[in-house]
């Protein structure tokens, strides 16, 4: 976690103050398509927590707060981005799983209970230091593949790519005027 994070406190310490992430996601919400974009609106973190270990009080304070991780203001921004060009959004909770496996059928169903939309094997302990760090944090998923009971087949990493080069477009442009309006 000390090296997935590192860029992080590099990124902190040359003075950013917003990070954006994105990510690829399989789509626990049985109302999400191949292709969508969800605005990361909250996570739920079952890797190993990056926080870990002794706290150096110049990075952060030991217990920082989860409430508030993802910025309401520039996900009501991207929103307003996205109505203005017809594209299709998403707000939800993605969960973050160390991989490199993709989930079980049994997985997929446990996430939709305890409240998941998206699934996926990155994000969080990026952000969780982002918190630490006291940075501004926004954050997208485009959905690479839908979990249906109904139709159990296993998914590949060429299904994810396929899902993604659906939305990587859109999902450029959102965070191009993202940035023109956030700063």
């Amino acid at each position: 976690m000390k090296e997935v994070t590192f860029p992080i406190r590099v990124m902190k310490a040359l003075g950013v103050e917003l990070l954006i992430v994105t990510n690829a996601s399989g789509g626990v919400n049985p109302r999400y398509e191949v292709g969508d974009i969800m605005l990361i609106k909250d996570h739920i973190n079952l890797m190993p927590n990056p926080l870990i270990g002794p706290n150096d009080e110049r990075l952060g304070v030991r217990f920082p707060s989860m409430s508030t991780i993802y910025d309401a203001a520039l996900r009501e921004e991207a929103y307003k981005i996205a109505k203005a060009n017809n594209i299709r959004i998403q707000e939800g909770v993605y969960v973050g799983t160390s991989g490199p496996s993709f989930e079980t059928p049994a997985e997929y169903k446990f996430f939709h209970c305890i409240g998941a939309d998206t699934v996926g094997m990155s994000t969080v302990p990026e952000v969780i230091v982002a918190s630490h760090s006291q940075m501004r944090v926004f954050g997208m998923s485009v959905i690479s593949n839908v979990f249906k009971e109904e139709v159990q087949a296993d998914c590949t990493h060429e299904e994810v790519l396929e899902g993604v080069a659906k939305a990587g477009d859109r999902m450029s442009m959102i965070v191009q005027e993202l940035i023109k309006t956030a700063f």
